[in-house]
């Protein structure tokens, strides 16, 4: 089977680049902007024409996106997310290879939830932000497009090589100042948020069984579990042997309510750091995650601990 990953040199992209790679039933060629790509195209510039001659000569059976945009303007998420999906389902439209189109959307798509509450695939999205409309935009593009084609809704990822401009990736990057300078206090606002952390390689696992499945529609991928990001911290300081104390900024009045060890008696060592989460989805977010059971065969299996201590161990190497 030959597989067309669209996005190889992305966060996501890497991991689902070594699934695929693994599997000695898949040729895999990467197409991208970087040097690297076995072929160079950018999808918020390049023609659907340019595009679909090169589908017509590779022959993909499946297409993968990973490609996109999490941060910048409205225009520049709109270019990077919807209008380059446009181009990839208009070109495949166009071509004759019939190749199945596996799409990552994300959890922000659907906007805040009840607390308390697992979000469906047939939950009404209403995204909180740019990002979300301009992934729902074109998850909305993939639906109505008459391919084949599948779109994964992948919620919070988490695990080895999470950016450090993340909540997780920002948290593990004041944790690791704190302890190279030897402050024994850490202060931190934000934390009050729930998401639902899923480990990269568990996304690729499902973009493997996705790409092999006749699954269409849209389909949750996630751990199925909301974690505060305050316990998440928490987590982080076991694992990375942190024994100084976690002081929310934003916590409601009365005792700490996050503390580990014992605090440093002198507050002036103590900066604080904030990490708000700006995905527009509010204070919770937890997927259900019974349709990929169902339709994929696919389950989580790493859980938060483990995608935590590796994110700590690329931080601990900066130490």
């Amino acid at each position: 089977m030959r597989v067309l990953l669209i996005g190889a040199n992305g966060y996501l992209g890497r991991f689902v680049a070594d699934r695929l790679l693994a599997d000695p039933a898949v040729q895999l060629t990467a197409l991208g902007r970087g040097d690297d790509a076995d072929v160079r195209f950018d999808l918020a510039s390049g023609s659907p024409g340019a595009l679909t001659r090169f589908f017509d000569a590779v022959h993909p059976g499946v297409v993968v996106n990973c490609a996109g945009a999490t941060r910048g303007g409205a225009r520049e998420l709109t270019r990077h997310n919807t209008v380059a999906v446009a181009t990839v389902c208009e070109a495949l439209r166009r071509s004759g290879c019939g190749a199945r189109l596996v799409q990552l959307g994300c959890g922000a798509e659907y906007g805040p939830s009840q607390p308390g509450s697992s979000t469906a695939e047939d939950a009404v999205p209403r995204p909180g932000g740019p990002y979300g409309v301009s992934k729902l935009a074109a998850t909305e593009l993939v639906l109505g497009s008459g391919l084949d084609a599948v779109v994964l809704r992948v919620f919070s990822p988490a695990g080895p090589g999470t950016p450090a401009g993340s909540p997780l990736g920002r948290l593990a990057e004041a944790m690791r100042r704190a302890m190279q300078s030897g402050d024994g206090e850490l202060k931190l606002g934000g934390l009050g948020a729930q998401r639902d952390f899923i480990d990269v390689r568990d996304v690729a696992r499902a973009v493997h069984a996705a790409s092999l499945s006749a699954a269409q529609g849209v389909i949750n991928i996630g751990s199925g579990r909301a974690v505060r990001l305050r316990d998440a911290a928490s987590v982080l300081a076991r694992v990375a042997g942190y024994g100084g104390a976690l002081h929310e900024l934003d916590a409601p009045p009365g005792p700490l309510r996050t503390s580990i060890g014992h605090p440093r008696t002198d507050p002036d060592h103590a900066a604080p750091v904030a990490y708000p989460y700006p995905d527009g989805c509010g204070s919770w977010q937890q997927a259900d995650v019974r349709t990929a059971r169902d339709r994929l065969g696919w389950r989580p299996r790493i859980n938060l601990e483990e995608s935590l201590a590796d994110i700590w161990m690329e931080a601990a190497c900066r130490i």
